[in-house]
């Protein structure tokens, strides 16, 4: 005899109840909730579950630097009618998740580790909450740089990986960590002039000065960023050495061929992203998938597109594209 949905949702509830600070209410869910990380940090999570009959399965957002998971509410919705359940945390040192001085941009001891090991509790989270749902990870600029990694390490708990504004390479790595660590050691808790001045160059093409306009085309969203007071920060010296000695272990050819070999990739990008180089880092993460024999690797390039293509005047197409390709993989 077949569970009643109801019961189904009480079970979840118990199995979660199980995982340390991963705690859901029987009744009306609550859109957001808190896990308890095991060094104290409170992990802040929003959950979009507003899904008519049976989910799909779960899309599990991992926002980028210097902004918070409620920018991908729009998306979030998206999905949501499209029968998708949505979660996506704030990473330390963003939106509501704060560490050691409570600043923006200060994300604490061993940040870069703590961003994927935050991903693989919330995924466990999820995983106790919704049992039987494939989980499916989207990764936008940094966010997708911490999915590569986190595919490496847990990829047998996904059912596909969604990279958007990424990169494959680090250019010098060795000298750029060393570098950025220099300044870490020198003033930890001092604001980086690293990250600051590559945003600033990545501008420069747009508008010949600094500015957030290569996040897109539509001037709407670009001062909707402009307003938003948790964006745009600037990061720490810690966390930027952490950040780059994060992205040169993940594309250590030992860690990166970690990749389960079936675990499907869909790679997206505006052709006028910066961050992926308009594409060429792309191609170097492609060509090293291939490399390492991973099967299902599809990607997409869009014409005149920069980098937040989720909030690109071509939006719809993205959003469109995105789900096609879940839809397609879950079965």
């Amino acid at each position: 005899m077949p569970i009643p949905r109801r019961h189904l949702f009480a079970l979840a509830s118990l199995a979660a109840a199980g995982l340390p600070g991963c705690t859901s209410m029987l009744g009306a869910p609550s859109p957001t909730l808190t896990l308890d990380m095991s060094d104290g940090t409170q992990l802040f999570v929003r959950r979009w579950l507003a899904v008519s009959g049976m989910p799909k399965g779960v899309v599990q957002i991992v926002h980028g630097s210097a902004e918070h998971s409620a920018r991908y509410d729009r998306f979030a919705q998206h999905l949501n009618r499209a029968g998708w359940l949505v979660y996506a945390d704030d990473h330390r040192g963003h939106g509501n998740t704060r560490v050691r001085s409570g600043a923006l941009g200060d994300a604490g001891p061993d940040a870069w580790n703590k961003f994927v090991t935050d991903e693989k509790a919330l995924n466990d989270c999820v995983a106790a909450q919704h049992p039987g749902l494939k989980v499916f990870m989207l990764g936008h600029s940094m966010g997708s740089f911490i999915a590569q990694d986190y595919a490496a390490r847990y990829g047998n708990t996904l059912a596909g990986v969604v990279l958007s504004g990424s990169n494959g390479v680090l250019e010098n790595a060795d000298q750029t960590v060393a570098a950025v660590k220099d300044l870490a050691k020198a003033n930890p808790l001092g604001p980086s002039p690293v990250l600051a001045s590559a945003f600033e160059a990545f501008n420069k093409p747009f508008t010949g000065k600094p500015g957030p306009e290569w996040l897109s085309r539509d001037p709407v969203e670009v001062q909707k960023y402009k307003d938003d007071l948790a964006c745009g920060f600037v990061f720490n010296n810690a966390l930027v050495a952490d950040f780059f000695a994060g992205l040169r272990d993940l594309w250590n050819p030992a860690n990166e061929a970690r990749i389960p070999k079936n675990l499907p990739f869909y790679v997206l990008s505006g052709d006028k992203d910066p961050v992926g180089g308009n594409t060429a880092g792309l191609q170097v993460l492609l060509a090293n998938y291939k490399r390492y024999g991973i099967t299902d690797v599809a990607y997409k390039f869009y014409p005149g597109a920069r980098h937040e293509i989720l909030n690109e005047t071509n939006r719809d197409e993205v959003e469109a594209d995105i789900i096609g390709w879940l839809d397609a993989k879950r079965a």
